[in-house]
Order: C-alpha cells, then structure tokens, then sequence
C-alpha cells in the first residue's frame, strides 16, 4: 500500500480490522451513547491518531454535519477532522483526527451516566486546580467560540463531554462538535440533543430561534459549571462579578442576553481583570 495509511485512504469493509493491520490499536471506544465507534491508533512511525465511526443512521447524519462543520471552522483548541473515507460493511464513513493527550471531562455510555461528582472523576479532578488553570481552560473554550461565531455557525450539544483536558500539559481542546452548524435556524423538532443542564429554554420548543444567543447560553452554562467547586453550583470559586456576567448570558429570554459570543468574551475578560 502506498500513500498515507489514513489519511490518504478512500474505502475499507471494515474499520477496526483495517486498523489493526496497519498499526496498534491504542483504545477503542464501543460503548457510546452518541452511536459512534471510536478507537485510538498508533501507525508504525509512532504518529498517534483518533479515528470515528458511526455505527447508526442517526450518528451517520451528526458525522455528516461535523465534516462540514470542519470544513467551515478552524481554530487550534477544536480538534480537527483531516479525513473521512467509506465504510462498505455499515454503508457509512469514518473520519480521522490527530490525537491529543488528556482525559474527557465526561464520558456517558449507554450503560453508564452521571458520577461528575466522584473525587476520581475527570470533572472533580478539574475542578480542584488551582483557578489560574481553570481560567486559562475557559479561556481556550471561549476564543475558539469566536472562531465558531465568525464562521456564521451556532453551538448544540456543548457539553463537558466536549471538553478534553490535558492534566499534565494544562491544556484543553474541543471535540466532538457533531450537532454545531450554520446559523440561525429554526428548530423543526421538539428540541436539540444535548445535555439539558446547558442547554437553553428554546432548544426545546419547535418553531424556536437558534442563533448566537442560543450559544452565548450554552458557554455561560459551561463557564458556570467548570467554576463551581461542585455538582450542585452551590460552590462557586469565581467573583460576584463574573457571575453576574454569566447570569446575563443565561437569561430565559433570549433577548435578554449578550448580543454575541463577543460581547459575552469581553464582558468575561474584563470582569476577570478586576480581581
């Protein structure tokens, strides 16, 4: 075979076999609740990569829209997809990403949900740093919103299980970004996936608005929940003066909100900048 082993790869019947014939199967990720197959790899050049599949029609349709959504928007904290090629066992496709180092804050299974409040877990862990890395980890998540507002793009289904934090290196990426797409829309279904603690009221009304401010919602929720010391917000870690920014953005009307991803950023920053 020539050419890159992934990267320049147009069919396979089959991925996980094909992956292991061309390299170490790292980890492999079967039980997901979002109907994707996923599965870490290391080539023979010691290059480290992160390959998805989606297992289901409707996974199909989410991998569909994040390739375009890739296409659209670039920024270095969202991991990016480089490739996709067909899948003639399930009639799909598959994408390739490079693989970052660090943890998911949250991972739900199928079988497996809740525990963020568990001293071992992921999220309790983050959420014991000290504040100047917690601050520098919103920071990352807020800038590459800019980049998702520029590109005309909303954000659905932002949630901790997006957030891949880095322990050692201090540093956070974005993955996972499958429901993000152009904006504004109306919602033409009962609501949006996600996880119902970010979310905002409209995501679940049919005929809804989704737009920026639908976004500045999701990150005032992110931001609020990574502050908090705790799975209950009954510990938050940050100053009177920044909560009273996320409460803006959170506001049941829309209209009520920041007008934009940057607004909300500028208010954040300045608000951090008194402490």
């Amino acid at each position: 075979m020539s050419g890159h082993a992934l990267l320049d790869l147009a069919e396979v019947g089959e991925v996980e076999p094909y992956l292991r014939s061309v390299g170490e199967v790292l980890r492999a990720f079967r039980d997901q609740d979002s109907g994707c197959e996923s599965y870490g790899v290391r080539l023979p050049d010691g290059d480290r990569w992160f390959v998805k599949e989606a297992a289901t029609d409707q996974a199909r349709r989410s991998l569909d829209r994040a390739w375009a959504f890739h296409r659209a928007v670039r920024h270095p904290v969202i991991v990016p997809q480089l490739h996709r090629f067909e899948v003639r066992g399930s009639g799909g496709t598959a994408v390739v990403m490079p693989w970052h180092a660090g943890e998911v804050l949250y991972h739900p299974t199928l079988r497996s949900h809740g525990g963020r409040a568990h001293p071992d877990s992921p999220m309790a862990r983050f959420r014991a740093l000290p504040l100047d890395r917690v601050h520098r980890a919103v920071d990352r998540v807020l800038d590459a919103h800019l980049a998702v507002e520029a590109a005309g793009h909303v954000a659905v289904d932002l949630y901790d299980g997006t957030f891949l934090y880095d322990f050692e290196g201090d540093a956070l990426h974005l993955i996972d970004l499958d429901e993000y797409r152009p904006g504004p829309f109306t919602l033409d279904e009962d609501r949006l996936p996600g996880s119902r603690r970010y979310m905002a009221p409209e995501e679940f009304r049919r005929g809804a608005l989704i737009d920026i401010r639908t976004t500045v919602h999701a990150l005032g929720r992110a931001t609020r929940l990574l502050l908090d010391a705790g799975d209950e917000e009954r510990a938050w870690r940050g100053t009177a003066a920044q909560l009273a920014v996320l409460d803006r953005a959170t506001r049941t009307d829309p209209g009520e909100r920041f007008g934009s991803v940057r607004e909300l950023v500028r208010a954040w920053r300045a608000a951090t900048s008194e402490e």
